[in-house]
């Protein structure tokens, strides 16, 4: 299969780990075999946790892994002037005045702990659905309505078209939040599409975003998010089998390397993770051992 452009789209909410760097690993491996050039696409509108410093450390870990990207910002200062979110906010409120005219929204003024109280799973599912909170009022989100979502249809990298249905913990998700900025299921999408993305690549832990995404995309008419083909990698684990966070500093590339780890080191910590025997000691061999 050919495709023309794929993306890292790290978030700056902390220090890039083992499990950042996997994916990307992934993503510059299917595009080498497919043809696809790689964007740099820094999802930056959580502003209460952005800081410029974790903007560098994705610069720092791209080019300590010597991991190459065709299209995208190569400074701090060169992001925040022409690449950041913000400067795409009119696409986003665009979309959701789209959607709010449609009425496929609900407001929620619900908090995590209330949300927990109504149902032990800490689910959401669907409460002020049937309250009428005017959409304007403050503290409050926008959900998507997705009560009547039928399967919902993938283009799989390895496994071709695949039929979805919505699990409990993606439906009515936030397209709108509390601060009346869009949402990541929201803006992804619109980034995917005015970029021209083709192949995207993320966890499997992030299937319930990419359903939401497809639901997103066909309201709003968006045929290339729809059209786009998906790859959804295992995602790694670290002690006690739980999945890797930014918050737990020792998995981080930026903490690796001032250890003194060099890459080969990474390269084989990744493999001691992934439970392979054989060494891993750069890219050529990650992706043998991978058969990607």
């Amino acid at each position: 299969m050919d495709f023309k452009l794929t993306r890292f789209a790290p978030t700056p909410s902390g220090f890039l780990h083992l499990g950042n760097l996997y994916s990307f690993l992934v993503t510059k491996a299917l595009a080498e075999k497919s043809g696809a050039k790689i964007l740099l696409r820094i999802d930056d509108l959580d502003r209460d946790r952005y800081r410029q410093e974790y903007v560098q450390d994705i610069f720092d870990t791209l080019d300590f892994m010597e991991i190459s990207y065709d299209q995208g910002p190569k400074s701090v200062q060169e992001f925040e002037q022409e690449w950041s979110q913000i400067h795409r906010m009119n696409a986003y409120l665009e979309a959701l005045e789209q959607i709010r005219e449609k009425n496929l929204v609900f407001a929620c003024d619900c908090t995590r702990k209330k949300i927990q109280q109504l149902d032990s799973s800490g689910y959401y599912l669907g409460h002020c659905q049937v309250r009428n909170i005017p959409l304007e009022r403050n503290e409050t989100c926008w959900r998507m309505d997705t009560f009547d979502t039928d399967f919902i249809h993938l283009n799989t990298y390895s496994e071709g078209k695949k039929s979805y249905t919505l699990p409990e913990d993606s439906a009515f998700f936030i397209v709108r939040k509390k601060d009346k900025l869009p949402a990541y299921q929201l803006t992804s999408v619109i980034d995917d599409v005015q970029y021209g993305v083709d192949l995207i690549v993320r966890g499997n832990d992030l299937l319930g975003s990419t359903l939401d995404q497809q639901i997103v995309a066909n309201e709003l008419g968006l045929h290339s998010f729809q059209e786009a083909t998906f790859h959804h990698h295992p995602v790694l684990k670290g002690p006690k089998n739980k999945k890797l966070s930014k918050s737990e500093g020792a998995t981080s590339i930026q903490y690796l390397r001032k250890e003194g780890k060099k890459p080969a080191d990474i390269y084989q910590l990744l493999a001691e993770i992934l439970g392979v025997k054989e060494t891993i000691s750069d890219f050529d061999s990650f992706k043998k051992q991978l058969g990607l």
